[in-house]
């Protein structure tokens, strides 16, 4: 899942525009004026009236500095929409060059709609840049299916104000589910609707932040052959138990269950939440959108100290994209967002007169030189307060990186049931409800 909840809201996209809704949207790679034709994906909507216009600015300076490739590029909101990618895939309808998520990698190429670009990569002078776990998720059976463009990986974003309040030090955020435990019912102490530790149960957010939980403790929802279940283990035992707890013996997440993303960002952009489980994107939503303010709000690494999950994006290229249109492709995915410190992005100077919020911790794309240059132009440029996150890019450091799960969704769903029983009652049978979230597991990955 996209770590925002509703996918990163500065992309939009994956359907076909309505000029063009007659016919396929791969193109046959060649305009009337002979130049390489392509189409993208992914535009940011008319509506998100800045980002479209650095969407397009950046294409044209593109086409300026290639003058012998033409970009078609389309949008609709979001960059993928579920209901309508499976249908565009089978039908051969995906655009040249067109986005995906993580997990999408997989199943795109098991349909036979990729094209294999390992020949290719060594002309995107980007790639040997890139962070060689977001490349890795990419490949499939040593063949190079696409390029990523972002990622994100969990964290800890916290109240400054309220562990100052509550006796804590803001600058020393829980590092153990215990410390978690412990911080959060101090939180909760405070009164007046006070939340300590926030965490979602319904909508699939719910198994999403299960997973998260149970990497941190050193977990696996699946085995590694991706066959068999795994959540019902000491690990699995130990997010559920330590949920429970929270809600029924410590009162420190509140009476209110089955929450979503939504809830939680209002509770936190109010003030009233002192921790939960999220990536760095959502700091800018709870300023913009909850009232939050970027001096309160700090994100530390994932509790815990063994993993976190992570997640992103990329992009594909259509089976039927010819040698001409991959290059293309490749040159005009290092133009717009694979170039650090520029591209629409990284061009943090144009963001920041725009009023967007620069000098979070993620994305982090690239690593060595890049990643330094990457980042030099980021603070340099900054309008956040970019000390609120360095114990989470510190911490990230020593943290195993984890994809979501095989059938995610699928998974997610049922083991909402799980943490939304251990929420809502408090004489919860933990053991009966891994058990049971196991054996339908493994019907969904025996399902494939």
């Amino acid at each position: 899942m996209r770590s925002t909840g509703i996918r990163r809201t500065l992309v939009a996209l994956s359907v076909c525009s309505l000029a063009l809704a007659a016919s396929a949207c791969g193109s046959d790679g060649d305009s009337a004026s002979g130049k390489t034709r392509i189409t993208v994906n992914c535009e940011p909507p008319k509506s998100a009236k800045v980002d479209r216009k650095f969407f397009e600015d950046d294409i044209a300076s593109f086409e300026k500095k290639n003058t012998d490739i033409d970009v078609v590029a389309h949008d609709a909101f979001p960059c993928e929409d579920p209901k309508t990618f499976d249908a565009k895939l089978a039908g051969g309808q995906m655009e040249d060059v067109f986005y995906t998520y993580f997990t999408d990698v997989k199943h795109v190429v098991d349909t036979g709609q990729a094209a294999d670009i390992s020949s290719y990569v060594k002309e995107l002078k980007s790639y040997d840049t890139l962070q060689q776990q977001l490349r890795d998720i990419y490949t499939v059976d040593g063949k190079i299916y696409g390029i990523p463009r972002t990622g994100y990986s969990m964290g800890l974003i916290y109240n400054k104000k309220l562990f100052a309040q509550a006796g804590l030090d803001p600058e020393k955020p829980p590092a153990t589910w215990e410390e978690v435990r412990a911080d959060a019912k101090k939180i909760a102490g405070l009164g007046n609707g006070t939340v300590g530790y926030a965490d979602y149960s319904a909508q699939n957010q719910g198994g999403w932040h299960f997973t998260a939980e149970l990497y941190s403790q050193g977990g696996d929802v699946v085995s590694a052959d991706g066959k068999k279940a795994t959540v019902d283990t000491p690990e699995g035992h130990a997010v559920l138990q330590n949920l429970h707890d929270m809600r029924w013996t410590d009162n420190s997440m509140g009476s209110k269950q089955l929450l979503v993303i939504n809830d939680v960002q209002q509770l936190m952009g109010s003030g009233k939440l002192g921790m939960y489980l999220s990536a760095p994107d959502n700091i800018p939503i709870l300023v913009k959108e909850k009232g939050g303010n970027y001096q309160d709000l700090a994100i530390a690494p994932m509790p815990g100290g063994k993993g976190t999950l992570i997640g992103g994006d990329g992009y594909m290229f259509n089976k039927k994209a010819t040698p001409e249109q991959i290059r293309a492709g490749l040159k005009w995915l290092d133009h717009m967002f694979l170039t650090p410190g520029k591209g629409f992005l990284g061009d943090y100077a144009r963001a920041k007169q725009n009023n967007a919020p620069v000098g979070l911790p993620e994305p982090q794309l690239f690593t060595g030189a890049a990643d330094a240059k990457d980042q030099e132009v980021k603070k340099a440029n900054a309008n956040v307060p970019v000390e609120n996150y360095q114990s989470f890019l510190d911490g990230n450091q020593a943290l195993q990186m984890k994809i979501e799960p095989p059938n995610a969704q699928q998974i997610y769903s049922v083991l909402d049931g799980a943490v939304s029983a251990v929420l809502t009652k408090k004489d919860a049978d933990i053991d009966q409800l891994l058990k049971d979230a196991s054996g339908k597991i493994d019907g969904i990955l025996a399902r494939g």
